[in-house]
């Protein structure tokens, strides 16, 4: 959605300060009354009626110099773990923001954490053909 006009926004005050009521100025203008209302507060507060830039989600918490380290890491160390990865930068985030950070930067692990073989081991037989059994009569 795209952010109203700065013209219909001076037309909408205008209309505010000219003595009209807030439902009736956002009826004329076919936009809603909250909008009218948050608009005045923000000229009355902030002393702009600008449009607020965007704010998704959090700031990521790896400054730029992090991200040319951690670049260089892994250019020194590309076998290491994500928690290598953490442990040799010393900053104290997250795996995920490190994940994170390697996904901004388009660069990839070459391998996974070490996690300990299966002990149920493979959940179908690999003898005979499929849909037969290995059962004897």
């Amino acid at each position: 959605m795209e952010a109203y006009s700065l013209d219909l926004r001076k037309r909408v005050l205008a209309a505010c300060d000219a003595g009209h009521g807030t439902k009736e100025v956002a009826k004329v203008f076919e936009v809603s009354p909250a909008w009218v209302r948050r608009l005045k507060q923000r000229r009355r507060e902030l002393g702009t009626i600008d449009v607020l830039p965007g704010r998704y989600g959090y700031p990521p918490k790896l400054k730029e110099e992090d991200l040319r380290r951690l670049a260089e890491l892994v250019a020194q160390h590309p076998d290491a773990t994500l928690q290598e990865l953490r442990d040799l930068l010393k900053v104290d985030v997250g795996v995920s923001n490190i994940c994170r950070a390697l996904q901004r930067l388009k660069l990839s692990l070459k391998k996974k954490s070490c996690t300990p073989p299966s002990k149920t081991g493979p959940t179908s037989s690999s003898c005979g053909k499929s849909g037969t059994t290995s059962s004897s009569r």
